[in-house]
């Protein structure tokens, strides 16, 4: 037995498929078998309204805008050039914190205080007897 009235034929003029489980367009709401229902598959020329990406920088997170006819990989391409907040090129130092001694110019990655004068010094002269410490409240002796 038939149900001529069960299902829809796929609106796509090339197929035009019996479906009984059709899928209708969001966009141009004709209703397509699995195969058409994509908007690029039934070339849906409303698609412009709904298939919208907006690329995202690889380097920063942040989304590109891009205008209608744009290529999306040539503005990310071009921000990552110019506008790009986190340039690969441009590193940042790491060893900022320079040595408080006089004559000493190595830097550290942290800084390193002393307690009786908050002097900023590097490894090697980090105790008050290694960079002659004269502040504090007691006096700085090498004998025990």
């Amino acid at each position: 037995m038939e149900f001529p009235d069960l299902g829809k034929h796929c609106s796509e003029k090339t197929c035009k498929q019996l479906d009984f489980l059709p899928l209708k367009c969001d966009v141009c709401e004709q209703d397509f078998c699995k195969d058409h229902f994509t908007y690029a598959a039934h070339k849906c020329p409303f698609a412009y309204k709904k298939d919208v990406q907006v690329p995202v920088c690889p380097l920063c997170n942040h989304p590109i805008s891009v205008k209608k006819g744009e290529i999306p990989d040539v503005v990310v391409g071009e921000h990552m050039d110019r506008d790009c907040g986190s340039r690969p090129g441009k590193e940042e130092k790491v060893f900022t914190f320079r040595c408080s001694k006089k004559g000493c110019k190595k830097k550290e990655m942290l800084p390193v205080a002393c307690d009786q004068c908050r002097g900023n010094f590097c490894i090697q002269h980090r105790h008050p007897l290694d960079h002659s410490c004269t502040r504090g409240s007691r006096a700085v002796s090498i004998g025990g």
